[in-house]
């Protein structure tokens, strides 16, 4: 019986030290490239590949990694009362199911 891979674990709890003096105020997964934050183009590919859930390795520090995959009901709001569905639609991609992610 062939048993289909779900989670990922993503190791990120480094310092990102290579990456100075940017990552000291910015963790490194955070950084972005070209129009969004690296670890999205990670999550984004492991959707694709069937990933469910999100297992992040963390160490202090890293609350703005939290804070991009948390809901921002104030920024929805807004956007949705402005009319700005294509950014509320970018927005929404982002977010993670309820229990899909851990930290």
């Amino acid at each position: 019986m062939k048993r289909k891979v779900t989670k990922a674990v993503f190791p990120v709890a480094g310092m990102g030290t290579r990456f100075l003096p940017a990552t000291k105020s910015v963790p490194k997964e955070i950084m972005t490239l070209v129009d969004r934050p690296l670890i999205q183009y990670a999550i984004d590919e492991a959707r694709e590949a069937g990933i469910t859930e999100f297992i992040f390795v963390t160490s202090r520090g890293k609350g703005a990694l939290e804070d991009y995959f948390d809901r921002a009901p104030e920024l929805e709001a807004a956007l949705r009362a402005k009319g700005k569905t294509d950014l509320l639609d970018t927005l929404n991609a982002t977010n993670m199911d309820s229990g899909a992610i851990a930290y």
